[in-house]
């Protein structure tokens, strides 16, 4: 059945923005099923099934354009319900399910019975590849801040109540540009609550560093023997429920559902990149092959028939990019984690937590042209500025969803700051800003001694990964 836009939106309780991955207990198969199998219910955990209370109705989102600025109100007013519906997708950043015609959102579950919608994984890392829908791909044009704002406003002109998330937004950033996220934070709040066995206790209240991230791309998680931009938390299937952390989940939730994120861990572990869709000139990509084996390869690794992945962590000062993120996270948190139910899960390629990380690192490139915008901060809109250190934009903002062939990333224009008379919160949004807090786009500045022929060599080189 199609959906008839009757669905409701949740978040994970003030903090499962980015990563808040719910168990749908299916009955399991045999021990001889595939791991196909084991992905494909680990899919269906992320996308059908709700667990958290919900923080809006079906009739508060058809509603949210009452809250756009002007003229995108009177257009909306005048358009279909359908071509609001798309509008509200765009405006938010939204995508449908690749290969499913019900119209249900990629980001969200979708319970029809109900009409609630309840926020996902694919919220932050189901976005599009220029324009394509694509699961495990950064959602780079989600809009979380200005969703909530819109939801809670016209909530407020239905007379209906405010969930957590509505009040909590007013203090807490979800995200200050559009397609990047605070959901670090939340996960740090989270088990500051928690005990090691994961029960509820009383803590006083901390104070957190506030700093967006640009969601990493899915299809690297088999490479990674670590999660996040520094490594710290080993990587496994309990490590991926710490956001879930919810009040209304004690411990026996996570205990009783360990099985499903096993599988949600499986369907992690099967993505890939997308292959490149444009022209590559052959000759030059291989004479990038050679200049990159040579100079970058040994923090990114080697790809081809017989890849290989260092996973070698660089420290602050010599990779030089942004900082915040690395000192956001205190030791005394890290140990806190490193203590917990999610850091012990007895699986064979388990490895200690890192409590004091002295840098960020490097990522595989595998799939580097699809995944825009670049460093953890998403800092830097194309391959071609990240190989062109001194020629980064300050201030820019994305102008097109097609991909930017000649410097493999986002079409942008420049700006001499943000433009803080514009009356649409969600155009102020889409400007990037490097000099503010946690978003400098400097650093990794490695690529200064190449040639300039030698950069279009390796650029072009990229699009093959």
């Amino acid at each position: 059945m199609k959906l008839q836009h009757s669905h409701a939106f949740q978040l994970v309780a003030l903090a499962a923005v980015m990563n808040c991955l719910l168990a749908l207990p299916p009955a399991r198969a045999d021990d001889e099923t595939s791991r196909d199998d084991e992905a494909s219910r680990g899919y269906r955990t992320l996308t059908e099934l709700p667990l958290l209370s919900s923080d809006f109705t079906q009739e508060v989102f058809e509603n949210s354009w009452q809250s756009w600025p002007e003229p995108l109100r009177k257009a909306a007013a005048q358009a279909s319900p359908d071509e609001r519906w798309k509008m509200a997708f765009d405006r938010y950043g939204l995508t449908v399910r690749p290969g499913d015609d019900s119209g249900k959102p990629l980001q969200y579950v979708v319970d029809e019975a109900t009409g609630t919608w309840t926020m996902n994984c694919f919220a932050c890392h189901g976005g599009d590849v220029y324009g394509v829908p694509t699961p495990g791909a950064p959602n780079n044009r989600f809009a979380l801040q200005t969703l909530t704002e819109e939801i809670r406003s016209t909530k407020f002109k239905l007379g209906k109540p405010f969930s957590r998330m509505d009040l909590g937004s007013l203090v807490i950033p979800l995200g200050t540009t559009n397609g990047t996220t605070n959901a670090v934070v939340f996960g740090m709040g989270l088990m500051s609550s928690r005990d090691a066995d994961l029960n509820l206790i009383s803590t006083p209240l901390e104070s957190f560093t506030h700093h967006d991230m640009d969601a990493p791309p899915w299809w690297h998680f088999k490479k990674r023997p670590y999660l996040y931009i520094d490594g710290f938390a080993e990587k496994g299937h309990r490590a991926l429920m710490q956001f879930a952390l919810i009040p209304e989940n004690g411990p026996a939730f996570f205990r009783d559902h360990e099985d499903e994120f096993k599988d949600v861990k499986a369907y992690l572990s099967s993505l890939t990149p997308p292959p490149f869709t444009g022209v590559i000139d052959e000759s030059l990509a291989e004479q990038g092959r050679v200049l990159f084996n040579e100079t970058c390869a040994e923090c990114h690794g080697t790809y081809g028939d017989n890849p290989s992945y260092p996973n070698r962590r660089i420290s602050i000062d010599e990779i030089g990019t942004d900082p915040v993120r690395l000192h956001a996270l205190s030791t005394t948190g890290r140990q806190k984690y490193a203590n917990s139910w999610f850091a012990h899960a007895g699986e064979p390629d388990e490895h200690s937590t890192v409590v004091d990380p002295d840098g960020y690192v490097a990522p595989p490139l595998d799939g580097i042209w699809a995944s825009p915008p670049y460093f953890h901060n998403g800092s830097v809109p194309t391959l071609w500025h990240v190989l062109h250190p001194t020629d980064r934009p300050t201030v820019w903002r994305r102008t097109d969803q097609a991909m930017d062939a000649e410097k493999v990333g986002f079409h942008i224009e420049l700006a001499e700051k943000m433009p803080l008379n514009e009356p649409d919160v969600a155009i102020r949004r889409s400007y990037f800003d490097t000099r503010r807090f946690g978003k400098s786009g400097s650093g990794h500045n490695y690529p200064d001694l190449l040639s300039e022929t030698d950069k279009q060599a390796v650029l072009e080189y990229l699009k093959k990964l």
